[in-house]
């Protein structure tokens, strides 16, 4: 996902990368953080946000809620980058020095980039059930859905 929005803060020349914003957003209400420490910060929001996502997706799964498929994997990044955009969108709205970009093409573009992880962590999850499947064990010092789970992917 954020190698997707890097590649179309390409096209219009306007910062796209979420952790790019969050380290502004971050920075600016927390002028006394270290640059490197708005950087970790920054990445911090932005991969928890990306695991807060990806659990949902595994509990769907998980659920028998939706099917893993790539078709239900564009279907979960399309309704992902409504909600992202939502999130954004307040997120802009309630921070007192938010960053002057072109607010609605930062808020379109989450959703292919939302569609991009969607994709890639449902083929990802059937490449962990397929392994699992196949009789394999993970490395030891892999944390894995089967590890922290009741019911693995």
């Amino acid at each position: 996902m954020t190698a997707s929005s890097a590649l179309m803060s390409l096209l219009p020349k306007e910062e796209f990368r979420e952790p790019d914003q969050l380290i502004k957003l971050i920075g600016r209400i927390a002028p006394w953080l270290s640059g490197p420490g708005k950087v970790v910060a920054g990445w911090g929001a932005h991969y928890a946000m990306g695991m807060l996502f990806a659990a949902v997706y595994v509990e769907l799964w998980r659920q028998g809620k939706i099917e893993r498929s790539l078709k239900n994997g564009l279907v979960l990044g399309l309704v992902s980058g409504l909600l992202g955009m939502l999130i954004w969108k307040a997120t802009f709205r309630v921070h007192p020095l938010p960053p002057n970009n072109r607010k609605a093409d930062f808020y379109l573009q989450r959703i292919p980039a939302h569609v991009v992880f969607a994709v890639f962590a449902t083929i990802g999850a059937d490449l962990l059930r397929k392994y699992k499947d196949d009789g394999k064990r993970m490395p030891s010092g892999c944390i894995t859905h089967q590890q922290n789970l009741t019911e693995p992917i």
